[in-house]
């Protein structure tokens, strides 16, 4: 199985948002990741526009219907009925719901599916009547899965922040790659698809794409832009994806 690699825009768009101009350019930069092969892009476009902004949406998804019909949009976001109208409207291949407040500077830990579950269960259904996969945000729990399986949900992904803050520490980045990789197992048993992010970098996915073989597709945003910046976004989509395990 190869795991596809979604390019998250939104540090584009923050470093595009320090100036009134038109550069550097979403839609550009995000067009030269799907030539060198990433498979999608993600946005997480919030209420204050910091960094995505709504009128991003349509553009991107202009982009992906008249030069690359193959490569899929997902959107990331809490599911306030503003989100899921704003989602829908310009008809994503994936949602993916994350339990943020609007005030967090990014995502920090995965749904509680026990106890929040019944909120999730309408909004999942809403989506995916409209023709997009819903993929739920998810800590490194395997207890949580069957929760999360209830709400109908086609993927969870896993949040993998604490492991990319091991990258000083390998025995701690042992110990969380079990936990991811357990609970991926766990979702796989359930019939749910597994997807990845937070903080991955060209170092530490190939030890994970190892330990969760059946992983569908990571999202990565911050360390791939930083990456950019020295590589290119070219060659850095093609680092990734051979971390990926790609042939590239």
């Amino acid at each position: 199985m190869t795991v596809e690699l979604s390019v998250n825009l939104n540090a584009v768009a923050m470093l595009r948002n320090r100036r009134d101009l038109p550069w550097p350019s979403v839609t550009g930069l995000g067009r030269i990741a799907l030539v060198a092969g990433a498979h999608g892009l993600t946005v997480h476009p919030r209420p204050d526009q910091r960094h995505i902004r709504f009128s991003d949406l349509p553009e991107i998804r202009a982009l992906i219907d008249e030069e690359f019909p193959g490569a899929e949009f997902n959107i990331e976001g809490y599911p306030t009925p503003e989100f899921v109208e704003l989602a829908l409207s310009v008809r994503p291949e994936q949602v993916t719901l994350v339990p943020d407040d609007p005030s967090q500077p990014t995502s920090d830990h995965g749904w509680d599916f026990a106890a929040q579950g019944s909120f999730l269960v309408p909004v999942v259904e809403r989506l995916k009547g409209a023709g997009a996969r819903v993929s739920l945000f998810a800590d490194a729990d395997p207890s949580q899965m069957e929760a999360a399986a209830a709400t109908s949900c086609d993927r969870v992904e896993l949040y993998t922040g604490p492991y990319g803050g091991t990258f000083d520490d390998p025995a701690a980045a042992r110990e969380w790659i079990g936990r991811l990789g357990a609970t991926a197992d766990a979702a796989l048993s359930l019939g749910l698809g597994v997807n990845a992010g937070h903080d991955l970098t060209v170092a530490n996915l190939p030890p994970l794409v190892a330990r969760i073989p059946h992983l569908a597709e990571v999202s990565i945003g911050h360390g791939l832009t930083a990456d950019a910046l020295e590589h290119g976004m070219a060659e850095t989509v093609r680092r990734f994806r051979r971390a990926c395990g790609q042939a590239v």
